[in-house]
C-alpha cells in the first residue's frame, strides 16, 4: 500500500515539474522574442529595457539551470532513498531467515536433549540386554576350541540367523575325536543345519554353514540354496565376511564323499572345491569363487583368491576344526 502511494506521488511530482518546465520555456521564449524585437526597433530610449530584458533572460536561465540541478538532486535522493528502503526489505528478509534457523537450532537441540535423557534412562536396561545376548553367544561357543572373540560370535549368530542358535551342540572337533575323516563322517552325516568351523597353524579361522547337511550315500553334490562360507580371520586381515552362493551354482553347494571331510562348492565336476578337507583333517585346498561368490576385486582361479581364506591354495594345514549342530 505505501508503495503504490509512493509511486503516485512521484507520478504528480513528475507532471507538476512539466508543467512549470513548460511555462518557464514559453517565458523565455516570450522574453526573446520581445528581446528581439527590441533590438530590431531599438533606440536611444529603449536601451534600459533592453539591458534590463538581457539580465532577466539570464537571471531566468540561471533559475532554469538550478532548478534543474536541484531536481536532479532530488531524484538522486529518492532513488537513494528508495535503495535504503529496498536494503532494509533485505535486512528484515535476511533477519526473519537468521530467526527462523534459530528456531530450528534450538529445536534440534531440545530433540537432542531429550533423546539424551531418555537414552540415560534406558542406559542400564541396554547394557543389562547387551549383557545378557552376549552371555547367551558365550554360553553357545563355550566349549569352542576357536571362537573365543565376542565379535567373531556375533557375526556367526548375524549371518546363521537361527531361532535355535543358542540351542546348537558342537557335535565334532578334531581335539577331542581326532584327526579322521572316518571318525568325522560316522558323527556328522545326516545331521541338517550343520556349521564348520576351521582354523589353520597359521591362526586363520574360517569355514562354512549348510541348511541341508552333509546326506550320507553315494559321492554326489547337494544342492542348497541357504548355504555361504565365511572369512573370520584372514592373511589381509579383511573384516569378517560372509559369501553366499553365486547365482545359479545352488547344486554344487556341497560335497558328499566319504574320501574326504567336508567339502563346500565344487567348479564344473573338477573337483576344484571353495573349501576341501582332506581325509586325514590335516590338510586341505580353498580354490576360492568355484562356486561361492568372491570378494569384489578378486577373481576365480588367481593366487589371490586362491590364497585368500587360508593363506595359500594347498599349502596349509588344519590345527583345529569343529562342527556344530543347530
Amino acid at each position: 500500500m505505501d508503495n503504490n502511494n509512493n509511486n503516485q506521488i512521484e507520478i504528480e511530482n513528475e507532471n507538476k515539474i512539466e508543467n512549470e518546465n513548460e511555462n518557464d520555456k514559453i517565458f523565455n521564449q516570450k522574453l526573446l522574442q520581445d528581446y528581439q524585437k527590441l533590438m530590431q526597433n531599438k533606440n536611444e530610449s529603449d536601451f534600459k529595457l533592453i539591458k534590463k530584458t538581457k539580465k532577466l533572460i539570464k537571471k531566468n536561465k540561471e533559475n532554469q539551470e538550478q532548478k534543474q540541478e536541484n531536481e536532479k538532486q532530488k531524484q538522486e535522493i529518492n532513488q537513494k532513498n528508495k535503495e535504503n528502503q529496498e536494503q532494509k526489505q533485505e535486512n528484515e528478509k535476511q533477519k526473519q531467515e537468521i530467526n527462523q534457523k534459530n528456531q530450528e537450532i534450538n529445536q534440534i537441540k531440545l530433540i537432542y536433549e531429550e533423546m539424551k535423557s531418555i537414552y540415560e534412562e534406558n542406559k542400564s536396561i541396554y547394557e543389562e540386554m547387551k549383557s545378557k545376548y552376549e552371555e547367551k553367544l558365550q554360553k553357545a561357543f563355550s566349549d569352542s576350541e576357536i571362537i573365543k572373540e565376542i565379535e567373531m560370535m556375533k557375526k556367526l549368530k548375524e549371518w546363521i540367523n537361527d531361532e535355535f542358535f543358542y540351542k546348537m551342540k558342537k557335535g565334532f572337533s578334531t581335539k577331542k575325536d581326532g584327526f579322521t575323516g572316518n571318525q568325522w563322517h560316522s558323527i556328522c552325516d545326516n545331521k541338517g543345519k550343520t556349521l564348520i568351523i576351521i582354523k589353520t597353524t597359521d591362526n586363520y579361522i574360517f569355514g562354512g554353514f549348510t541348511q541341508v547337511g552333509f546326506i550320507s550315500g553315494s559321492d554326489r553334490y547337494i544342492k542348497d540354496s541357504n548355504a555361504f562360507i565365511f572369512s573370520l580371520k584372514n592373511p589381509k586381515n579383511n573384516l569378517p565376511q560372509k559369501f553366499e552362493i553365486q547365482e545359479n551354482r545352488e547344486d554344487y553347494a556341497i560335497n558328499y564323499d566319504s574320501s574326504y571331510g567336508p567339502r563346500f562348492g565344487d567348479y564344473h565336476g573338477q573337483y576344484n572345491t571353495d573349501i576341501l578337507i582332506q581325509s586325514d583333517l590335516h590338510k586341505g585346498r580353498t580354490d576360492f569363487g568355484a562356486t561361492y561368490k568372491l570378494p569384489n576385486g578378486l577373481k576365480h582361479k588367481t593366487d589371490e583368491a586362491k590364497s585368500y581364506l587360508a593363506g595359500s591354495y594347498s599349502d596349509w594345514k588344519v590345527d583345529e576344526l569343529e562342527t556344530y549342530f543347530i
